[in-house]
């Protein structure tokens, strides 16, 4: 294999780690939520356990990030994108934090009924999977428009996240014995209300890895 073949290798190799770190964390996020909606303790501890496995796919990325930029000396948009990964990788293994996070709040209140039948949480996290999904093509892809579009979306948690917040208020301010369970969800809320901040953060990446400029993309529409 020649240098340049080596190099392309290991570029591509680095690629499939965040795809597959990606992939990793939408099953930890698909199963917290179904946990949840369930209240399956067994479930939540798979998605508990499985964080550690996320955790050591970042390490391994990062290494292999840091060995490129060692022995190939990466110049430009290679540089940027290498970079980028890195980034990416530390914001997936950030997510998967969250959703280990909702999966312990599910270990903690499993002997308790739910306050009510889950349906924006789980919108929340549909939304936020699909914008993940979304986002690591613009990366591979190199798209910064599609990265914009995607970026976009977070609206559409942040309203979904004020529309829980509401309601559960309303909960606690009528009938005082629900605080403990509305609390619950509402942390659970926003667990996934960072997921799409997490997403926003990889979309700007992905802009810095085109352009070379790094643009803040919280609240801005898609272009």
């Amino acid at each position: 294999m020649t240098t340049r073949a080596a190099y392309t290798y290991q570029i591509q190799e680095l690629k499939d780690v965040v795809v597959s770190m990606a992939s990793m964390v939408d099953k930890a996020i698909a199963r917290s939520i179904d946990a949840l909606k369930t209240q399956n303790v067994q479930l939540a501890r798979q998605v508990r356990e499985s964080d550690h496995e996320i955790n050591e796919r970042r390490w391994a990325g990062e290494e292999q990030a840091i060995t490129i930029m060692a022995t190939q000396g990466p110049m430009a948009g290679d540089l940027r994108m290498i970079t980028a990964s890195m980034m990416i990788l530390t914001e997936l293994e950030r997510m998967g934090d969250h959703a280990s996070g909702i999966a312990k709040i599910v270990m903690q209140t499993a002997d308790e009924e739910l306050l009510k039948p889950l349906v924006d949480i789980p919108r929340m996290a549909q939304i936020s999977r699909e914008m993940l999904s979304d986002a690591i093509t613009a990366f591979i892809d190199g798209n910064e428009d599609a990265a914009w579009r995607v970026a976009s979306r977070d609206d559409e948690i942040d309203s979904l996240y004020e529309q829980i917040y509401r309601e559960l208020l309303t909960y606690m301010m009528a009938d005082p014995s629900t605080i403990n369970r509305a609390t619950h969800l509402l942390w659970a809320a926003h667990n996934v209300e960072r997921l799409g901040d997490r997403v926003t953060n990889i979309c700007e990446r992905t802009v810095f890895t085109v352009t070379g400029k790094f643009e803040e993309m919280d609240g801005l529409p898609a272009r």
